[in-house]
């Protein structure tokens, strides 16, 4: 059991909260005039996928859920949850969607990710920094429209939509950030 001071917690780690382990989502320091520090900690519970809010002092000690990883592929999502399965054992393991947040649009099939397991339970996905997908709709270009390097929408392969450069056409590759869901560069095959 390892525990940090409330004032260190960061969005995505896992916490332990009325013996349950939770997942942040959102975090807030304030320091008011009067009275010690505190941090508003928004997350989910990894069981049921319910959301809520605690306040600590930054100074309280917050204990950490021990997680082990796996090496998993991605299989296919549903409607509630993500199917993952490990190469070498065939193991299977099914993870709810409220805990992956919006990365599930950059997961196609076989893709390598790392599931986070708390006891026998899969409660995490941590995906690619970066992936690679396929533009299968993307407007056409306006001719004369190059000031300040625009931008226009395009739809990936997943359903997911970004903001790309213009020059993107439809059946482009490209590489799109996971943590930010920006556009990095157009792969050349």
């Amino acid at each position: 059991m390892s525990t940090i001071n409330a004032g260190n917690i960061t969005k995505g780690s896992f916490i332990i909260y009325k013996n349950v382990p939770h997942y942040v989502t959102k975090t807030d320091f304030m320091s008011p005039g009067k009275g010690s520090p505190i941090m508003r900690v928004k997350m989910k519970n990894a069981a049921t996928g319910a959301a809520c809010e605690f306040t600590y002092k930054s100074n309280e000690q917050v204990e950490v859920a021990d997680m082990t990883k796996r090496d998993m592929n991605f299989l296919y999502s549903d409607a509630s949850e993500a199917m993952f399965i490990d190469p070498r054992t065939y193991d299977q393991a099914s993870v709810p969607l409220t805990l992956i947040e919006g990365k599930v649009g950059y997961l196609i099939p076989n893709q390598k990710c790392i599931v986070l397991w708390h006891g026998e339970k899969a409660i995490g996905v941590e995906v690619p920094p970066n992936v690679i997908l396929t533009v299968t709709e993307a407007q056409e270009a306006i001719a004369g429209n190059r000031v300040n390097a625009p931008k226009k929408p395009v739809i990936l392969e997943t359903g997911i939509e970004i903001q790309a450069p213009i020059f993107i056409k439809t059946g482009d590759k490209i590489s799109v950030d996971t943590t930010t869901g920006q556009y990095l560069a157009r792969i050349n095959q």
